[in-house]
């Protein structure tokens, strides 16, 4: 431990240097935290790049949960800690629902997390051919700030799931649209015998916990997973997001998704408890129709905060965070901490 924290104390002396310009984190050292960074997947320069092959971890199910939040935080710092705060959506704001106006990021930006976003693409089946789609868009007019040919959502969490310890495709399917895995939960629960990590249900029957995924749909707009069961192996506009947080006080759930607003981030969703039963999802701007949890052990209430990228946000003196989080009671242990 002792050994941990002086390396802690190095990167964050060093990291500090030039982040009060910049409101992202780099992702830490592997003597902090043990993660292949999807960038170091892909070799060459966006218009170029290809595949080089890194293969995915395969960890005891003891350590998948924790992991999981671990490895999505670390990637959410990475992207700038967008927060999308949809529990002060309002009625029109459902009506318009994921019309809602495209957020691009600046040309600097895209070029910044072209190779990463390319990194997660890698781990799914169709990686190969995705990539070579998108370098001819880079080679285009636009360079590297053409924006992505296919949504990376999906891929996002493929990665997660690689790196977070679930290399096994029987425990997780990776692909390049969630109802692959989504169908993949459904079966777990209707055969219990599978070796599935992750089993499907409506949401309110099983207690959410970090780990867990939240799931929606747009086309078709499913409601429960019944709805998705009678048409299972049909393409379906879903997306899914891992849990890191249950904010009991505040009645919310903190997840982190990908290609959330063009960018890896967290969302605030609002949530709510009938007598006697556990905290759910309430409608917010696209209904949750499917909560795949985790067969493994809950962890701590505060895995958030004490995920390594966390700690060492908290402990970085020169780094300012942004804004938003203290403004949406988003919670970051301080330079005072004994985690220091």
């Amino acid at each position: 431990m002792k050994r941990l924290m002086l390396a802690l104390s190095a990167v964050v002396a060093a990291a500090s240097v030039g982040y009060a310009q910049r409101a992202t984190f780099d992702r830490l050292s592997p003597e902090l935290f043990d993660v292949v960074p999807p960038s170091g997947r892909v070799r060459g320069n966006p218009g170029n790049l290809q595949i080089r092959q890194t293969p995915c971890r395969t960890l005891p199910r003891t350590e998948i949960r924790r992991r999981l939040v671990d490895v999505a935080v670390q990637e959410w710092g990475f992207f700038g800690f967008t927060v999308v705060d949809q529990t002060n959506v309002d009625a029109s704001d459902r009506r318009r629902g994921s019309r809602r106006r495209r957020v691009r990021p600046s040309p600097e930006e895209s070029a910044r997390v072209a190779e990463s976003i390319a990194g997660y693409w890698t781990v799914t089946p169709q990686g190969a051919w995705i990539l070579d789609e998108q370098n001819g868009a880079w080679q285009g007019p636009r360079g590297v700030s053409a924006r992505w040919r296919f949504p990376w959502s999906a891929a996002f969490m493929s990665w997660v799931m690689c790196e977070g310890g679930l290399g096994d495709t029987g425990q997780f399917q990776r692909a390049v649209a969630h109802h692959t895995y989504i169908d993949q939960a459904i079966r777990a629960r209707d055969d219990g015998a599978s070796n599935a990590a992750f089993v499907a249900y409506d949401i309110g029957e099983a207690a959410i916990a970090p780990g867990d995924l939240l799931c929606s749909a747009r086309r078709p707009a499913y409601r429960t997973i019944a709805e998705r069961r009678r048409q299972m192996g049909n393409g379906a506009r879903t997306h899914c997001d891992i849990v890191v947080k249950i904010d009991e006080p505040r009645h919310r759930i903190l997840a982190i998704g990908g290609n959330v607003q063009s960018s890896v981030s967290l969302k605030l969703l609002p949530a709510a408890r009938a007598e006697g039963e556990d905290l759910r999802p309430v409608t917010s701007a696209r209904r949750m129709f499917a909560h795949l949890k985790l067969r493994a052990e809950p962890i701590e209430a505060d895995a958030f905060e004490g995920s390594p990228t966390m700690r060492a946000v908290g402990c970085a003196t020169g780094f300012q965070a942004p804004p938003q989080l203290a403004a949406m009671n988003v919670v970051i242990v301080g330079p005072g901490s004994a985690r220091c």
